[in-house]
């Protein structure tokens, strides 16, 4: 009975440990500021699928010139992806539909685009999208920007 109540009382332990370091990390991540929630679908297939796969749910974070995206479920302290201003090439955007509407968070727009060859979308709220594209604009002189 004492080792059932010892190994229930440490797996409660490990959990509120493990839900501490995912908040303590975000917290971490969106100490500098410039952070919206994205989701992002890496090597997105040509035409539009809605199916729901492949997206990954996670933060976004303007450092500079670039963008560092970081996988919510995840205990890295470095981003899973980093996109160039220079390199995002904006294809075009469309709302959710099918079961992508389940995959992604309520209100949000897909945007297609391309950075280095690779096709990708990203989805986020209406109003990290208007900063998104006024980022993307922004380049200092002599950048080019594409932004369809």
């Amino acid at each position: 009975m004492v080792l059932a109540l010892t190994v229930c009382g440490l797996v409660v332990v490990l959990v509120a440990v493990a839900l501490f370091v995912f908040h303590l990390r975000r917290r971490l991540i969106q100490r500098s500021g410039g952070t919206f929630d994205c989701s992002l679908r890496w090597d997105a297939p040509e035409k539009s699928d809605t199916s729901g796969k492949g997206w990954g749910y996670g933060i976004a974070r303007y450092n500079g010139d670039r963008i560092e995206w970081f996988r919510i479920f995840s205990y890295a302290p470095r981003p899973r992806r980093v996109l160039e201003r220079s390199a995002i090439e904006v294809a075009g955007r469309r709302t959710p539909d099918g079961e992508e509407e389940l995959a992604l968070l309520a209100d949000q727009i897909v945007l297609a685009c391309v950075h280095r060859g690779t096709r990708l979308e990203l989805a986020m709220s209406e109003d990290a999208l208007t900063g998104f594209l006024a980022w993307l604009e922004a380049a200092p002189p002599g950048q080019r920007v594409n932004v369809a």
